[in-house]
């Protein structure tokens, strides 16, 4: 009699959960050092600018603070020079090494962008923090993966892992932080994806909560919630929202030209414009100073009138292009969160005004606002209503939140706006590198609902010549495909392909579902 065969125990999960800790750990280290240094250099900016204001006027004090930030741009200029992929945000540079679009060396990014994102956010300039943090918590992982030997998926779960664990330290917001990987940077939802950002991004919070407490980074509250009855205003700001969304979208994708043609200066150097520039806002209002979490925090003691509360708009609005548009080290996350929370009490005043809403639910708009805004530019509505529900440290106004985020969502896309990260990848110039050739590669392909490729059968679909199908992902399952496999909702889809060739399949895949979804309509 046959003995029964006794099932092996799979530690995949384990392992990776375990590594996505260790990650996370590492990662909250390095983005709350960084967080507390830009907060420290912050700190001593305003102390300057404030002694400024109010102690007679000293040539060489002038002299001196003019020099000072000529010697940081030159310096954040250098780090540029060496190192290109720390420009900007860094999330489109991890989305892109997450697709297989470029390689970058962990080591060269992770202290370059540390002390060139310190140096342009420390003196105010409107940057984020979070976008850095999300390349730094990307090198930290893929700096892992080396040291393992890990190389394919597993070097990826690593990478993706240690973006969400720096969105995580960045906002304390493990859950925003986990779900934004998987929404707009890897686009994958598989067990194995969100199991090691979820677990990297615990790690990290732990690490951020014991550097800076458990107050939420954005600590606001309201005292009555928004009546149904008043869910029309909604309907109004999210349009309005949308169409500033909408807005900014255009105008920050034409910066680099308007850069290239105004200033003449080389890409490295056009930081000294921002540099020089931050001087007078500084000088005229500190408290504008930064990406913009102080403003927000703000508004919970006061909310200013409404013409104060539009020239913050327009400076805010103005000087985030200037600064991001020059190339600096520094994102966009928490400037566009303040743009909406300034839109939202302009809003708000304006309706408290014309008698169309009590004062006590302004606050509620801007707190929803910051949702909105960023759902509609980043084109991630899910992320945007977990975001601002963990670093408000309220759960009661998810239901207005959705509203708003899907109501500026739709007005963008119907203007043919497109995810702002994804369009920034597409304008960056990524060459190969000799590791990236030759190399064998994994593609995954979500089949959502309503997908085109729902109850196609593998044979029947004209497959990309450089990709081979060889699996089929259906739940805990991994079905072995063949031609008359049947492929449904809820599959992810395992190819194999040239590292160099992921993205183009990628494109060729959607380009496919896309034609026999146009079929479909047809027939």
């Amino acid at each position: 009699m046959a003995r029964p065969v006794k099932e092996k125990f799979d530690v995949t999960r384990l392992r990776f959960v375990l590594l996505g800790l260790l990650v996370g750990l590492m990662s909250g280290t390095v983005v709350s050092a960084f967080r507390y240094c830009i907060e420290v250099g912050l700190r001593y900016s305003r102390l300057v600018y404030g002694h400024l204001r109010i102690a007679p006027f000293v040539w060489w004090q002038w002299a001196l603070l003019i020099g000072v930030n000529l010697g940081l741009a030159l310096i954040v200029a250098w780090l540029l020079k060496k190192e290109p992929y720390i420009s900007g945000s860094g999330i489109p540079q991890v989305e892109g090494q997450l697709a297989g679009e470029l390689e970058m060396h962990w080591w060269s990014i992770l202290w370059r962008k540390f002390v060139g994102g310190v140096l342009a956010l420390g003196p105010g300039l409107f940057l984020g923090r979070e976008g850095p943090s999300i390349q730094l918590g990307a090198s930290v992982g893929q700096g892992l993966a080396a040291g393992f030997k890990l190389s394919g998926t597993d070097r990826r779960l690593l990478i993706a892992s240690g973006s969400a664990a720096g969105l995580a330290a960045a906002f304390n917001a493990p859950i925003a932080g986990t779900l934004f990987v998987l929404e707009e940077v890897y686009h994958n939802f598989s067990p194995l994806v969100w199991l090691t950002a979820l677990a990297g991004a615990i790690g990290s919070d732990f690490v951020s909560l014991n550097v800076f407490g458990l107050v939420p980074v954005l600590h606001l509250s309201y005292s009555r919630s928004l009546p149904v009855s008043s869910y029309w205003h909604l309907i109004l700001l999210g349009i309005l929202l949308g169409l500033f969304g909408y807005l900014y979208q255009r105008i920050l994708l034409v910066m680099p030209r308007w850069y290239r043609n105004l200033t003449h200066l080389p890409r490295p150097l056009q930081g000294i414009v921002p540099f020089l520039l931050v001087i007078l806002v500084g000088y005229f209002a500190p408290n504008l100073l930064g990406g913009g979490n102080g403003l927000i925090v703000g508004f919970g003691q006061y909310v200013p009138s409404l013409l104060v509360l539009i020239a913050i708009f327009v400076v805010r609005f103005v000087f985030s292009m200037i600064s991001y548009g020059s190339g600096l080290p520094g994102g966009i996350f928490l400037p566009i969160l303040s743009l909406g929370a300034v839109i939202g009490a302009i809003y708000g005043v304006f309706m408290n005004q014309l008698g169309l809403l009590p004062h006590v639910y302004i606050m509620n708009l801007i707190i929803f606002s910051m949702a909105g805004y960023f759902a509609g530019i980043g084109k991630a509505p899910f992320t945007a209503i977990l975001l601002v529900t963990e670093m408000v440290g309220n759960l009661t106004h998810l239901m207005p939140l959705a509203v708003l985020s899907l109501n500026a969502y739709l007005v963008v896309d119907l203007l043919g706006g497109a995810p702002i990260y994804e369009t920034l990848l597409e304008q960056m110039t990524m060459p190969k590198t000799v590791q990236q050739l030759h190399r064998p590669d994994r593609l995954e392909i979500p089949v959502f609902f309503g997908s085109p490729l729902n109850g196609k059968m593998v044979r029947d679909m004209p497959w990309p010549k450089e990709a081979l199908l060889i699996g089929i992902r259906r739940g805990e399952q991994e079905v072995i495909p063949h031609g008359d496999s049947l492929i449904r909702e809820g599959d992810t889809l395992v190819l194999l392909t040239d590292a160099t060739q992921r993205a183009r399949v990628k494109r060729r895949i959607d380009a496919l579902s896309a034609a026999l979804g146009k079929t479909h309509q047809n027939s």
